[in-house]
């Protein structure tokens, strides 16, 4: 978008590119998601989320009190008609190292999974074990995806309602192999403020054709079911992920987070019952 004839473009962008600055910066913080001496490779896919992550994430390299190295990495997957000049070009033009990774996981997962199924979980473990070898070859010491606060909700709603299980994307995870540590910088920031910004900066976005034009895909459902409480209910999603960072676990019902078979009364309290009954 041109911005140079709408003063209030500017202003607006500016404002965005300082709640996205200033958010990021207290994820990583908060969860000690970047060391001096790190070299982060930067997970880039050509959507938007992932290109405001890079984009920030130089921000605050330029202006970080600790050095950090940045390694812009795009697995293509060979999906057909994918764009291959796009990511290259944008990249070289901004003067960011990176690489790219060609691994035909499409074929593989066209192949395995039967026609009129969700693509997105055999796709995500071929990509995931992809990128997490590559990290290694180069040497990242951590692995940043672009992910943010409305994909942490989404994906506890996913798992509460699929699952059976209390959990989401946490902003910061060691895999279990315990090779990689992947952080998630975008954690606080809402998908509403990235979608504009990358709106204001005319990222190239390239879509997925692989699972984007699958329909009725539960985690659409989900975003959908979130976004009808938000319009509803202004600030729902907000007190929502506040409860995400305040766990009770003496107020759920896992016996492995809490002792409730140890759960007994003080002996003080014993003895003024005792009295009260006598």
């Amino acid at each position: 978008m041109d911005l140079s004839q709408n003063p209030k473009d500017k202003v607006e962008l500016n404002k965005l590119q300082k709640r996205l600055r200033r958010l990021t910066g207290q994820a990583i913080a908060d969860f000690n998601m970047i060391e001096d001496g790190d070299k982060i490779m930067v997970c880039l896919s050509g959507g938007k989320d992932s290109y405001t992550m890079l984009e920030i994430l130089l921000n605050l390299q330029a202006s970080a009190p600790i050095h950090f190295e940045i390694v812009a990495v795009n697995l293509d997957q060979k999906q057909p008609g994918f764009p291959e000049h796009i990511l290259p070009k944008y990249l070289e033009d901004i003067g960011v190292n990176f690489h790219i990774l060609e691994r035909d996981t499409y074929s593989i997962v066209k192949e395995v999974v039967p026609e009129g199924k969700t693509t997105c979980g055999l796709c995500s473990r071929l990509r995931r074990g992809s990128l997490y070898g590559f990290a290694e070859e180069i040497g990242a010491t951590k692995i940043a995806l672009g992910h943010h606060r409305d994909d942490i909700l989404e994906t506890l709603f996913l798992n509460m309602f699929f699952g059976g299980k209390l959990k989401s994307m946490p902003p910061k995870l060691l895999s279990d192999d315990g090779k990689h540590v992947v952080i998630r910088p975008l954690a606080y920031c809402k998908e509403e403020d990235i979608e504009k910004f990358s709106v204001y900066k005319s990222f190239p976005i390239i879509p997925c054709n692989l699972c984007g034009s699958q329909e009725n895909l539960q985690r659409q459902v989900v975003k959908e079911m979130l976004q009808s409480w938000e319009k509803q209910y202004p600030g729902r999603t907000d007190t929502m992920f506040t409860a995400v960072q305040n766990i009770v676990p003496s107020h759920l019902a896992d016996t492995e987070l809490f002792d409730f078979k140890g759960l007994t009364q003080s002996e003080d309290a014993l003895k003024k019952l005792n009295i009260v009954s006598l």
